[in-house]
């Protein structure tokens, strides 16, 4: 399958070679911003993975309005450049107003478009027109084959550098759930696939900071699941200590624990890579 091949700084996503997004769901106080990176670039240097840091600057979608949204823009975005300044990681944050893309621009490598906004073409349209990578997630209301509708919109506004995001789809009441089959329509549509482990897991309706927000004991068998599907890249957010973070406490992953949650990824995605079936684009 021939797929398009997008730099993120020195990362080229979508070729045999794993990749990682990872860091705090939303941005919190400086020092566990620099614990998370300081442990993510011993991660890399150890398991030989490339990473982007993300966080968010805001979360605009908090269910209740007594909860932390983030630092705001100008702050957190000085907040990610002091990571970058020291650790050295391309950046990835996202966005929710089109005002918003060019100064994330200035700082980050990747701008995000959530997946509650995918279809919002003021939005991909800012987004693209930064010159920026768009990683565009999944939303939870369309089936795959249709996000070719969003990546269009940043394609016609001259940007095909596109990450495309699978992050479960609103499934009953409250929940979500992973379909592999996700990853086969997202990859012909032929741009490189990531797989948002930690999202997935999320329990809507509870907040995060309870622990029947998040199903953590799914995360090896839905990461594995997708690395074994064919993505090309992993999200996991990551934080010192996921109980006290400030968003998504009940799904980060502890980033202590993040070597070890990644060696079975790694050796499977080799072997993925290995056995990965030639499929040709549809005419």
């Amino acid at each position: 399958m021939n797929k398009k091949i997008v730099k993120v700084g020195n990362i080229e996503c979508g070729t045999e070679d794993l990749f990682l997004i990872s860091g705090p769901c939303v941005i919190e106080e400086e020092s566990i911003m620099m614990k998370t990176a300081e442990k993510l670039r011993e991660v890399q240097e150890k398991m030989k993975i490339k990473i982007i840091y993300k966080s968010s600057f805001q979360k605009d979608n908090r269910s209740n309005l007594q909860f932390y949204d983030g630092p705001g823009l100008a702050k957190g975005l000085k907040t990610l450049a002091k990571v970058r300044e020291q650790f050295g990681f391309p950046l990835l944050t996202d966005i929710h107003y089109p005002d918003q893309a060019a100064p994330a621009a200035e700082v980050c490598d990747v701008i995000q478009i959530p997946a509650y906004l995918c279809m919002q073409s003021d939005l991909l349209k800012a987004a693209a027109k930064t010159g920026k990578v768009v990683n565009i997630k999944h939303g939870q209301f369309l089936a795959p084959e249709n996000m070719k509708n969003p990546v269009s919109k940043c394609v016609d506004s001259g940007n095909s550098q596109i990450i495309l995001t699978e992050r479960g789809y609103t499934f009953g009441y409250n929940d979500l759930v992973v379909d592999p089959r996700s990853f086969y329509h997202l990859n012909r549509i032929g741009y490189p696939v990531v797989f948002d482990i930690t999202h997935s897991i999320r329990k809507y309706g509870i907040p995060s900071a309870d622990a029947k927000g998040g199903a953590r004991e799914f995360l090896p068998v839905l990461s594995r699941a997708g690395v074994a599907a064919g993505v090309d890249g992993i999200f996991v957010e990551t934080h010192p200590e996921p109980a006290k973070a400030l968003c998504d406490a009940a799904s980060q992953l502890c980033v202590y624990d993040l070597e070890e949650f990644l060696k079975p990824l790694i050796d499977l995605h080799k072997l993925e890579v290995s056995y990965r079936p030639k499929i040709s684009q549809p005419a």
